[in-house]
């Protein structure tokens, strides 16, 4: 069956993706980057994490969503940099003065990984910042040179990944991540 990828407009959808099994679980919902204060970060717990989902999506999607079907199968998180907290980070530069949109996590359920789906995901955040306005946008994976990334951390993508959907390298960071370098991958959208 083919995948269709489209906004991340349906609160459910987004939960299956990023929420907990437990409603009151202090889990990330895809928040971590998302928001500018860390201490806003430290403070959301339980359930109130996903009332904080569910008020950033009346602004708008907060990300694409990968469906098989009827099925939700997969999320990208997709934002305008200057909205989270890549804005300030230390560690991943900014490549210029842009206002670049960012993708920074990439997430598809068990079951489904291996098919392709990452692909797909990226492709859909890509238009999506492209509709939205964005000038370009960029995302900041792991250069593990084909090494095993582990699971937990596989989230941020691949150098080969973004290269695959016509992504290059724009800056080095002193981000590391399970191990690998991270880099800042760009995508002219203009």
């Amino acid at each position: 069956m083919e995948i269709t990828v489209r906004p991340a407009d349906v609160f459910d959808d987004v939960r299956t993706m990023v929420g907990p099994k437990r409603p009151d679980a202090s889990v990330c919902w895809c928040l971590s980057y998302r928001l500018t204060s860390s201490r806003e970060n430290r403070e959301l717990v339980g359930e109130a994490r996903g009332e904080k989902v569910r008020e950033l999506m009346t602004q708008g999607p907060p990300g694409v969503l990968a469906y098989r079907g009827d099925e939700v199968v997969g999320w990208a998180a997709v934002h305008r940099r200057a909205d989270t907290s890549f804005a300030t980070n230390r560690k991943i530069p900014h490549v210029d003065d842009l206002d670049v949109w960012t993708v920074w996590c990439i997430r598809v359920r068990p079951g489904f990984r291996g098919q392709g789906i990452s692909h797909h995901l990226l492709a859909g955040a890509v238009e999506f910042a492209r509709e939205s306005g964005a000038p370009a946008i960029e995302g900041y994976p792991v250069d593990n040179r084909g090494a095993k990334v582990d699971l937990t951390m596989a989230y941020v993508g691949t150098k080969s990944l973004f290269e695959k959907a016509g992504f290059t390298q724009a800056a080095e960071t002193t981000s590391v991540l399970a191990g690998h370098p991270r880099v800042v991958m760009r995508k002219d959208l203009r």
